[in-house]
């Protein structure tokens, strides 16, 4: 599979569904696209007819707000009816602003940042127990990562050797009030993470779905006995020139103008 114009293709629709739903948070998903490209056309195990089958994956999305990209990823792999993607944020719909465990492909709510890590390291240490092959994957965004839940969760992992999960930020450099560090800086995730007991993995481009693909794949591939992490520096509102890197974008749409035009560009 071409991975590059998957990413493309969801994109697009990322911004269709903005369109028709300008309640969803856009910028925080434009920066995740590839990731979830990568995670669930090349790494993950599932079976999309049985969602809760025991030997699939786990993808923890802690950063509920911005996996709104993940809507027509699902649907195209046959999670649920694309006809849901008409539906977001509407009666009788089952795709919200915020998703939650309705949705075929989602594990748990995703509302209240700070969560996810801890959700997935305790599943993690339970399939240990169970000596199951399945992996577990947390994606988290920067600014999630100012809460002290997430580090009790990260201490948690490394004094477990949670080698079976491996968490993915999605580091866009911004949160909802500002940049990430001007705010409450991490001094650098690989260090940090290091220092915590983790494997840690910087990427040169969290836009790269080719090299996010290869790293996400190696990482599994090793026999260190480390929980993993991977860092993957982005772009917030990335394909959105009104939105990319500005001061607020996390509360920002897409003007109507600029989305049909780049609706009607990618079309031509």
């Amino acid at each position: 599979m071409d991975l590059r114009s998957r990413a493309d293709w969801v994109r697009q629709e990322l911004i269709s569904l903005n369109l028709r739903a300008p309640e969803t948070r856009v910028s925080s998903s434009l920066s995740s696209v590839e990731i979830f490209v990568a995670l669930y056309y090349d790494v993950l195990r599932f079976d999309a007819s049985k969602p809760l089958d025991e030997a699939r994956d786990r993808c923890i999305i802690s950063k509920g707000h911005g996996s709104i990209c993940l809507y027509p990823i699902l649907a195209d792999l046959g999670f649920f009816s694309k006809d849901e993607l008409n539906r977001v944020c509407k009666e009788g719909g089952i795709l919200g602003g915020i998703p939650d465990p309705i949705i075929p492909g989602y594990e748990t709510i995703n509302g209240s940042l700070g969560h996810g890590l801890g959700v997935g390291a305790g599943i993690s240490l339970a399939l240990k127990w169970k000596e199951s092959s399945s992996k577990v994957y947390v994606v988290v965004g920067d600014g999630e990562l100012h809460e002290g839940s997430c580090w009790e969760a990260i201490m948690f992992a490394s004094q477990w050797k949670l080698n079976n999960l491996t968490v993915i930020i999605d580091n866009n450099g911004q949160c909802m009030l500002g940049h990430t560090d001007a705010i409450v800086s991490h001094c650098g995730f690989k260090k940090r993470f290091e220092a915590f007991g983790w494997k840690a993995i910087s990427v040169n481009d969290g836009h790269d779905v080719d090299e996010l693909a290869m790293v996400f794949n190696q990482a599994q591939s090793e026999t260190d006995l480390r929980p993993k992490v991977i860092v993957c520096p982005t772009l917030k509102g990335k394909g959105v020139q009104s939105l990319e890197g500005k001061k607020l974008t996390h509360v920002m749409g897409i003007p109507n103008d600029e989305a049909e035009l780049l609706l009607r560009k990618h079309d031509a």
